[in-house]
């Protein structure tokens, strides 16, 4: 039996529906990402797992039990929020300790609870400094700390990460993750980051307009994506219009492609999309030719954006260490098969 589910879960707001019918079951333990775009319904979904809002309809059942109606201090669910809502006159130790005092721990429990909590997260040197004497990363590991203490059967994150720098936030994803496996707590994550959900994940809810576009491993997700707004939204993609015109064969801008049991009748207008890291550039006389009018440098590969009779294309090469294409070098573009994938929508 699934640890926690949603059934059927709405929310509306007037006449406007933020969630649509959401059904979902997520197992004991595991990590799950809500994806998706500005406005998608990840955060109201989030807010009612929480509590923080009430269902329009639908149920929300936690271990067997439902607990749609149940307050939010009586579900006992872990919060992280973007702005880690510290309080700024206590102490590390002490703002870990807070929701175990108002939970009436004594104090001799709540401080070595508070201790080994702040020794998960790599904070034990760290118990009497203030928020203010601490760098975002590391009160970020606090409100962690803090949600984590009172051992929540669920821990809830809203985009806990946004605030940090790059550099601070790759690194935070990894010890994060790390965390998480190790105290084995069912975890939702909210996020628009769709790297962050890919190296976190072990499952991805993609959103749109407030119903689910696509359940599935972060693998599964980018290789067979269900539709072109998954493919689109999910990593960087090239989306390219055609026309069928065989069992076997779609042509594009008069190039004829081979696409082997499209299953798609001739004449139906297509998408096909392709990952750029899935091309391969050179300058053999095997393949499609381009003409490269961007090329940029980004440390462990190059970006090219190439004019090709299939339209603009971004094309990813890892650096090997050798100079790349110019602008305006000519060049030739191939593909193994199968690493297109064809949409019976338009993009």
């Amino acid at each position: 039996m699934p640890f926690l589910t949603l059934s059927n879960l709405t929310k509306s707001f007037g006449e406007f529906t933020a969630v649509k019918d959401m059904t979902l079951s997520i197992e004991k333990g595991e990590f799950i990402s809500l994806l998706g775009p500005s406005g998608c319904g990840k955060t109201t979904t989030l807010q009612m797992i929480a509590g923080l809002l009430e269902p329009s309809a639908g149920r929300i059942l936690l271990d067997g039990k439902d607990i749609t109606k149940t307050p939010p201090n009586k579900r006992g669910l872990g919060i992280v929020f973007q702005s880690y809502a510290l309080f700024p006159h206590m102490t590390a130790l002490e703002n870990v300790a807070f929701g175990l005092e108002m939970r009436g721990v004594g104090k001799a429990e709540r401080v070595e609870r508070a201790h080994k909590a702040l020794q998960q997260v790599k904070l034990d040197q760290f118990t009497h400094r203030f928020p203010k004497e601490m760098s975002g990363g590391q009160r970020q590991r606090v409100a962690l700390a803090r949600a984590l203490v009172i051992e929540p059967p669920v821990l809830l994150l809203d985009e806990p990460l946004s605030n940090l720098d790059a550099k601070l936030r790759e690194d935070m994803r990894i010890e994060l993750r790390l965390l998480q496996q190790d105290i084995g707590v069912t975890t939702i994550l909210v996020t628009h980051d769709q790297e962050e959900a890919l190296s976190m994940s072990d499952r991805i809810v993609v959103m749109k307009d407030g119903d689910i576009a696509q359940i599935a491993a972060p693998l599964d997700l980018y290789e067979r994506p269900a539709n072109t707004f998954v493919s689109d939204f999910v990593g960087k993609t090239n989306l390219i219009s055609g026309t069928t015109t065989g069992p076997d064969s779609v042509t594009v801008d008069e190039e004829d492609l081979r696409f082997p049991g499209h299953g798609q009748p001739t004449g139906q207008t297509v998408t096909l999309s392709i990952r750029p890291e899935k091309f391969q550039l050179s300058s053999d006389q095997t393949g499609h030719e381009v003409q490269v009018r961007a090329a940029i440098f980004l440390g462990s590969s190059w970006l090219y954006r190439v004019e090709s009779s299939m339209g603009d294309l971004f094309v990813t090469q890892p650096n090997t260490g050798m100079p790349g294409f110019g602008r305006g070098d000519k060049a030739r573009i191939s593909w193994p098969e199968g690493a297109m994938t064809l949409f019976s929508e338009a993009a």
